[in-house]
């Protein structure tokens, strides 16, 4: 099976890391007297938290250019359904610091760029 990343079906670049979190999402949860739990779970949402390194101008354009819309499709490894999975996310934070203001130094001018994705 062959491994990506695609934002509404735009193959990106392969991301430094690269970390899968599943959250539930509660509605009422108590605990009674006796402190057991009694759980509203509502439903389950993907969140990806993903970082890459160095990237160019054109390469760090691309991703957050592709990310730029309030909601957009994901492909990518999902853990718990064993293989790749699209769906609609949304983008928390992006952020991107400077490599180098050096003219000299063209091929990188991004450190990185991380941000999480959160399913809608």
């Amino acid at each position: 099976m062959s491994y990506y990343l695609a934002f509404n079906g735009a193959t990106m670049p392969l991301p430094k890391s690269y970390s899968w979190t599943i959250n539930d999402i509660d509605g009422k949860s108590t605990r009674n007297a006796a402190g057991r739990m009694s759980r509203d779970r509502i439903t389950s949402k993907i969140k990806l938290t993903i970082e890459w390194g160095p990237l160019s101008d054109v390469e760090c354009s691309k991703i957050l250019q592709a990310i730029k819309d309030p909601f957009f499709k994901a492909t990518y490894l999902d853990a718990q359904a064993g293989g790749m999975v699209t769906k609609t996310f949304y983008v928390g934070d992006r952020t991107s610091p400077a490599y180098s203001w050096n003219d000299k130094l063209k091929k990188y001018t991004w450190s990185g760029l991380s941000f999480d994705i959160i399913e809608q």
